[in-house]
Formats: C-alpha cells, sequence, structure tokens
C-alpha cells in the first residue's frame, strides 16, 4: 500500500524529474524539480492558488516516484524524454514537441566548423547537448570562434581556396582565414582538438585566460571589454553542466548498476532508445551475504534478458561480470546482431553509471520495508502455497472461470499470475461455442481443452523450428492451475489434461456457505488454509480476478446484444445502410410504411436492396425475427 504522507517525508532536496500514477498504475504527469522534496509537497498541501488541471490531477494521484539527476537541465531533458515516450494526460503544455538545440562539430569536413544545430544526425560530425539555453550555446560558439579563430563561412574547403577574398571575421582578427591558405590542415586541426577539448568539460583554461583578460580590461578601465568578457565567462559556465541523459551515438543502451546492503540488493535499469532516455525500472533482490557486486549482477542479466522480447546493442555495468564473454555471446545471439558489455571508466557514459547507481540507492533505503511487504504479498505467498500443497513450483498460475445468466452466452475466462502479480497480457477469454444452457462443467471442459490443445498444436510448431516456447503465447504451459471450485472443477480439469497427456498440478479453490474461500482442494482432499496468511489473500485475489474477468466480458457481450438492430436480420443490408435508413426515415415504423420506391431512393439503397427490405417487413419475416430475439 501506497501511503502518500509517508513517502512525501523520504524526497530527497535533490534535482530530479517525479512521476504521477493513477488508481489503474498509468503515468498520469510527469515534471522535474529543483527540489524534489519542495516540489512534490506542493501539490499535497492546500489547493488555494492550484489551477483546476492540477487539482483534478491530484485528486487521480494514487502514488508518485522519482528519479534523481545532478542538475535541473539533466532534469529538463529528462523529462521531456518520458513525456514523449509516455504522453501522460496532464502534460498538454509539453505536447508541442520541443526541441533543443546542439553544438555540431562538422570532423567531416577538412576545415571543420562549429555550428548551432536543431537536430542530431548520424553522420561524422561530433554533437554535444542538447542544451536549454539557445541563446548561451550561441554565445559558446561565438566564444570558441573568437578563441580558436575558427571559420564560420561555407565555403568548400580546400576545392575554393583563394578563390575569394577573406571575410570580415579575418580582418577583425577572429578568424584565421583557411579560404586564404594562411593556416596549414595540421594547424587548423590542433585548433579544432582544443575547441573539442573545451566542449568535452575541459573548461578550466578557458575560463582562466578569460578570468585574465577580464581583470587586464578592468585594471586598463576597458569596462566594456571586462563586461563583454564576464557575459562570457557566464555563458560558459551555463553551458559547463554537462547533459547525461541524451547521447549523440543515438543506440539502444541499458545501464545496469546496483546497491547492496546485506542480504538486500537493488538493481537499477536505465532505458535509454534511439539515444534518449525514456524510463526505468528497479529490482529488488535477495541475495546471500557474501555475494559479490559482479556475481549479483551476473545473475541478473541471465535472468532479466532471458524474459525481455528487446536487448539492446549495448549494456553499461557498473562493475564487470565473471561471465563476460559468454554473456556477450548469449545475448548476440538473441539479438541477432552484435551485444557490447562496457564498464564505462570515464566521461558522460561512467556519470550516467553512477546516476544509475545513486538511485539505487536511494530505491533501496527508501523502499526496503515497502518491498519486502510486496515480496510477502506476492513471491512470499506463492512459495507458502507451494508449501501447502507440497509442489516444487508455482511461478505462473492459471486460474479459470464461466459466466453466464441461465446459459445465455456462456463465456469462460483465463488469468495469469507470475510470481504472485497478475500478468494481464497474458489474460485469454473463450466465448462458449459447443454448450447450450447454464452448463458450468461442461463450459469448463470446453474451455480447458481448447486453451490446452491450442498450445499443444503451438509447441508443435515451435518445436519444429527449433525454437523456445514464447512468453504470453498458449505454447507457456502453468506450474498450477486454479479452479474455481472443489472436488467437481478439479475432476474436469484432471480428465482434460489426462486425455491430453499432460501433467500440471491442478488445485480447486473451495468456497464456504458465503462463497468465500475456505481451503485448497489438491489430490483428493481438502487442504486447510489460514484465512490471515499471505497465500489465503493471494488465492482470493486471483479468485476475484477470475470471477472479475469473466463477468465484464459477459457484460460487454450481452451490451452488444442489446444494440442489436432488427434491421441487422435483413439480408444484404449492413451497417451503412442501416445507418442510413435510420437517418432517412427516422424510426422503424417509417421504414417498414415506406413504399418500396422510397426505400429505392434512400441514401445507399438500390432496388435490390429496398426489394430485401421491402419483403422483410411484408411477408411475416419480422415477426420470426422477434420471436428469435426475446427467445
Amino acid at each position: 500500500m501506497f501511503h502518500i504522507e509517508e513517502e512525501l517525508k523520504k524526497l530527497p532536496g535533490r534535482p530530479g524529474v517525479y512521476i504521477m500514477h493513477d488508481e489503474r498504475d498509468d503515468i498520469i504527469y510527469v515534471g522535474k524539480a529543483i527540489s524534489l522534496k519542495n516540489r512534490v509537497r506542493q501539490y499535497f498541501q492546500s489547493s488555494r492558488g492550484k489551477s483546476v488541471k492540477i487539482q483534478q490531477m491530484v485528486e487521480r494521484i494514487r502514488r508518485f516516484e522519482y528519479i534523481v539527476t545532478d542538475s535541473e537541465l539533466e532534469a529538463l531533458v529528462l523529462e521531456c524524454n518520458l513525456i514523449k515516450e509516455h504522453h501522460p494526460k496532464y502534460n498538454t503544455m509539453l505536447k508541442d514537441d520541443k526541441s533543443y538545440p546542439f553544438i555540431k562539430v562538422t570532423l567531416g569536413e577538412e576545415f571543420p566548423r562549429v555550428l548551432y544545430s536543431h537536430t542530431m544526425k548520424k553522420d561524422k560530425s561530433k554533437y554535444f547537448g542538447p542544451y536549454t539555453s539557445g541563446s548561451a550555446v550561441k554565445d559558446t560558439i561565438d566564444l570558441i570562434k573568437k578563441l580558436y579563430r575558427l571559420r564560420s563561412c561555407n565555403r568548400n574547403l580546400p576545392r575554393d581556396i583563394g578563390k575569394e577574398r577573406p571575410c570580415l571575421y579575418h580582418h577583425i582578427g577572429q578568424c584565421n582565414a583557411p579560404c586564404q591558405g594562411k593556416i596549414t590542415k595540421e594547424e587548423y586541426r590542433k585548433s579544432i582538438s582544443e575547441a573539442l577539448d573545451f566542449l568535452n568539460g575541459n573548461h578550466a583554461p578557458i575560463l582562466e585566460a578569460l578570468e585574465k583578460k577580464m581583470q587586464e580590461a578592468s585594471e586598463n578601465m576597458e569596462f566594456e571589454s571586462a563586461i563583454e568578457y564576464r557575459d562570457l565567462i557566464r555563458s560558459v559556465n551555463q553551458v559547463a553542466q554537462r547533459q547525461k541523459i541524451t547521447h549523440e551515438d543515438g543506440e539502444d543502451k541499458d545501464v545496469l548498476a546496483l546497491s547492496v546492503d546485506g542480504m538486500d540488493a537493488v538493481v537499477q535499469v536505465f532505458f535509454i532508445r534511439g539515444g534518449k532516455m525514456i524510463g526505468r525500472e528497479h529490482f529488488y533482490l535477495r541475495v546471500a551475504p557474501h555475494d559479490t557486486k559482479a556475481a549479483i549482477l551476473n545473475s541478473f542479466i541471465k535472468q532479466y534478458y532471458a524474459g525481455t522480447p528487446f536487448v539492446p546493442r549495448e549494456l553499461m555495468l557498473e562493475t564487470d561480470i565473471e561471465d563476460h564473454e559468454i554473456v556477450e555471446a548469449w545475448l548476440t545471439q538473441k539479438r541477432g546482431q552484435r551485444v557490447y558489455l562496457h564498464v564505462p571508466k570515464k566521461g558522460t557514459k561512467e556519470k550516467l553509471v553512477e546516476l544509475a547507481h545513486e538511485n539505487a540507492e536511494i530505491v533501496l533505503q527508501r523502499d526496503r520495508e515497502r518491498i519486502k511487504r510486496e515480496e510477502g504479498r506476492t513471491i512470499g505467498a506463492v512459495h507458502e502455497i507451494e508449501k501447502l500443497l507440497g509442489i516444487d513450483c508455482a511461478y505462473r498460475m492459471e486460474a479459470f472461470d464461466i459466466s453466464n445468466i441461465s446459459g445465455f452466452e456462456s463465456v469462460g475466462s483465463m488469468i495469469v499470475y507470475e510470481k504472485g502479480k497478475p500478468k494481464r497480457s497474458d489474460y485469454r477469454k473463450f466465448k462458449i461455442k459447443t454448450v447450450q444452457g447454464p452448463d458450468d462443467y461442461a463450459s469448463m471442459e470446453e474451455v480447458l481443452s481448447r486453451r490446452f490443445m491450442h498450445g499443444l498444436e503451438e509447441r508443435r510448431e515451435l518445436d519444429a523450428k527449433g525454437m523456445e516456447y514464447e512468453m504470453g503465447s498458449f505454447s507457456r504451459f502453468p506450474d498450477l492451475i486454479l479452479m474455481d471450485g472443489g472436488r467437481g472443477q478439479v475432476n474436469v480439469a484432471l480428465r482434460v489434461l489426462e486425455k491430453l497427456g499432460i501433467s500440471i498440478a491442478v488445485c480447486g479453490m473451495v468456497k464456504d456457505d458465503y462463497h468465500r474461500t475456505r481451503g485448497l482442494y489438491y489430490n483428493g482432499e481438502e487442504v486447510p488454509i489460514d484465512t490471515h496468511s499471505e497465500a489465503f489473500k493471494l488465492v482470493t485475489r486471483i479468485q476475484d480476478e477470475a470471477h472479475r474477468f469473466a463477468i465484464e466480458y459477459h457484460r460487454n457481450l450481452r451490451s452488444k446484444g442489446q444494440v442489436h438492430s432488427i434491421l441487422d436480420d435483413i439480408e444484404g443490408i449492413g451497417p451503412a445502410r442501416r445507418k442510413a435508413l435510420m437517418r432517412t426515415f427516422k424510426s422503424l415504423e417509417a421504414v417498414r410504411d415506406a413504399s418500396l420506391d422510397e426505400l429505392a431512393h434512400a441514401p445507399s439503397m438500390n432496388m435490390k436492396s429496398a426489394q430485401q427490405v421491402y419483403e422483410f417487413f411484408h411477408s411475416g419475416k419480422q415477426e420470426k425475427a422477434v420471436e428469435v430475439t426475446e427467445e
């Protein structure tokens, strides 16, 4: 259970991004803050001064999470990336897809230029950014050109050397005029190298030089020059906030770091797609007291990437793992392209790994007790069920239910729980085809037969191709089947499995006179269950979820049946003609009373379709249709 007041007390006074979730756990708002503690608390204080939109958003918040960053600039760019990825409902002001400027160095040219760019492309140029201040970027580019006397013209060099007179920048001492051959390519490249060094973060020499020039100008009473140098120093300091959240290479990466405290560990994964960080996830692990970070990370990578459908081009790790080469080869095979495992030692990548580690530490310290409670509700409850039934594994559980009203539109539902949590992507619906009337046993037999026959067919196809059984498909069989009932429903399931030659544990959820679960039926006997245990609570949640899913499907089918029109029973009259008839004649009575000629001249109609409608209402077919509908 997420207690907002308690979580507010744990917020750090750091820059970062906060993410608001509603009752369905959808992301409804993403924002940035200089201080997460101050900003997030404001939402839950007095509503005075808040806009209607913010008040409505706050009323829907059920939990929040956050990612700390090193600066507000990083928080802003990360906020933009997350909003583009998730499109939160209440971030309407940021849906203009605003872009941020880059500094571009055209290394593909023999005499490179330093340019202002709105986009980052995969070319031979090197990009720095993005930055939030366009004016600061322009000032920095101007500064670099002045300090290193780099060209700003669009001439094609060296082809056009000597063809035109040098520009004004050469005459005022801000360009070494490579267009006139006044500087060699090697000397010019040295200047570019120094400029790249500055853009890579080595600002001390430049700042020292600017400080010296500002002091000299001030001592010489050249105050206008001193002010110019002062403003340039400010611009350099602003741009010096290095941006780690976006990378210029545009590749897909995962950044993995972990924090360990005794037998508890949290692995933090940052997801970078197309060069942009679009989200993160953390994973709680139980570890042995003397496990090394390398061993923990090695185990996590194997487990996590065995179950995820996407493998990025690069994994950036906090520490190297024991099976580096083997794991790299395995991931390469899984992806179908080369995958690299790197442990960054310097620069932006190392700082990004450090940021992931810092977030892992925060999660571990903040959420240790909550995670333990959640683990008890899920994995702990699964282990309790395994112990109660004496089975080795209940990792994946499937529960089935039947819903009908006096046999009308009987439907079946299949819900899936993995590691004690619902896996809604694997839920399935069945419309009963072979059973007439309210026969739950026969309906359940049909549902189970269709589910496992389909699964066997998929397995045969995958086996023939030498492929693993697919996640989210019928080919993945459960470790335990939970039936909504006792002996009768269990026997139905066992009969189906025996017929198909499948061996899966089957357990019934036995209910008392008040339709509440009182125990489990397994191996021909009722197994008592402590009603205060996490196992009992999990079984109850599964039973309620199976009921809800079946009833929801049945309700949808009934709703569709209730909007059925008598015109749908006329051959040749589809949705378009039915709508055209109702728009033209306004009521069924008017359609019935219309002449053949009037029907034929209605929109979308012709003489043949008009004849069918006319005969339907004047040959007794209408009464038969009404009788079928009423039955």
